[in-house]
């Protein structure tokens, strides 16, 4: 019993050891796991006298409350194969010992190597605890109630990624520290607590542990990433200069959109005007082209045949007026082709009235800026020239 205290203050003191690690996975439904094993039993007394081997299995429930500490709770069953102490027919019973106990559980890695926020591969564990016994010997329609204390080694290897399962070996020790009989003519007491290698067994069990998956997404405790008070305050500054990055970024956006609005506005005005040159002609042969090269208003010789066609046209239908429309190519501004266009018309004009005699009052000469009379953007670097009959 003076073992068993002692763990329990021992267990303490490494609970208080240990608070300063700063951990996850901290609640109470947290680091929870349930584990089976099986293997055999025998008497500490007859360990070499494999006559006195039977089977056993458990199932236990443990709960760590700090990497290096933890407590549980375990049901062990021994099956009926043998007669240990008493001779005589053996029991009826399939289960004939059974011990129902808590345990203190130390993790002797995490608490001597320190704890990195991932179990390690290999571990090493002991236990110590106490518990009910209960034994269907001796004697056919006899049992045996008493209490235990059991200190178990677990060489434990965790597996995968993420450390859900463990594969366990457990040798332990479990001490009959003292027991009544029940007889139908009452109860027989029975010797007083005390360890003695006449009344314990040796256990070798092995089996899987699954660790219950906790609050912080993982199987196992992890360590928390901790600031200081200056780096927070960095960190705070960085989040709020990003803030106001962000509030610049989008006062930009509203005025890039307030522009995009506008030429688009722009855009649509243009596009619902009608076409600046759009000229259908019915009459062909009333109609002369002077063409000129870029950015000019010079007429080229190549061009005043037309211009003599013109003027032959005048003399077979005298009282026409002619009309001389000027036209730019897209290249350059809508103000600078419009002057161009003018210029255009102008020249047509000031020679049909110099070369050929031609009264300027029939003349009406106008610039219309950038046309479209052609699909080839050159070739409406034009003047036209109409002869109203």
């Amino acid at each position: 019993m003076k073992k068993v205290i002692l763990s329990a203050i021992l267990a303490l003191t490494f609970i208080s050891a240990q608070a300063q690690w700063t951990l996850e996975g901290f609640k109470f439904r947290d680091n929870w796991s349930i584990g089976a094993r099986g293997g055999v039993v025998t008497p500490l007394k007859q360990v070499t006298d494999f006559d006195y081997l039977r089977g056993s299995f458990s199932l236990n429930i443990q709960k760590m409350i700090v990497p290096s500490f933890g407590i549980g709770f375990e049901g062990l069953g021994t099956i009926n194969t043998s007669e240990w102490v008493y001779p005589g027919p053996h029991p009826q019973n399939y289960i004939d010992h059974q011990y129902v106990g808590a345990y203190l559980a130390f993790n002797l890695m995490n608490l001597f190597g320190g704890y990195y926020g991932v179990p390690r591969i290999f571990e090493i564990e002991v236990t110590a605890g106490a518990g009910w016994l209960h034994s269907y010997t001796p004697g056919k329609g006899n049992d045996a109630n008493g209490w235990g204390t059991k200190y178990e080694l677990n060489l434990n290897f965790n597996m995968g990624a993420s450390r859900a399962w463990t594969f366990n070996i457990r040798p332990a020790i479990l001490y009959d520290m003292g027991r009544s009989f029940k007889k139908q003519g009452g109860t027989i007491p029975g010797q007083y607590p005390q360890y003695n290698i006449n009344n314990a067994v040796v256990e070798l069990m092995a089996g899987f542990t699954y660790h219950f998956l906790n609050s912080n997404y993982t199987h196992s405790f992890t360590i928390a990433q901790l600031r200081d008070q200056g780096e927070i305050d960095g960190l705070n500054s960085t989040i709020n200069g990003l803030r106001n990055d962000l509030e610049n970024c989008n006062a930009n956006n509203a005025a890039l959109q307030s522009k995009i609005n506008s030429l688009q506005a722009e855009l649509d005005a243009c596009n619902a005007r009608p076409n600046a040159v759009r000229e259908v002609f019915e009459d062909l042969a009333a109609i002369r082209y002077v063409f000129f090269n870029l950015a000019s208003s010079v007429i080229l010789n190549t061009q005043r045949p037309n211009l003599e066609l013109v003027a032959n046209e005048l003399k077979h239908h005298p009282g026409s007026t002619i009309t001389i429309k000027g036209y730019a190519s897209p290249e350059g501004s809508l103000s600078f082709n419009q002057r161009l266009s003018a210029r255009r018309a102008e020249a047509v004009k000031k020679a049909l009235v110099n070369n050929y005699n031609i009264s300027p009052s029939t003349i009406n000469a106008q610039g219309c800026g950038i046309g479209d009379v052609f699909s080839v953007p050159s070739w409406n670097r034009v003047a036209i020239i109409t002869v109203n009959q």
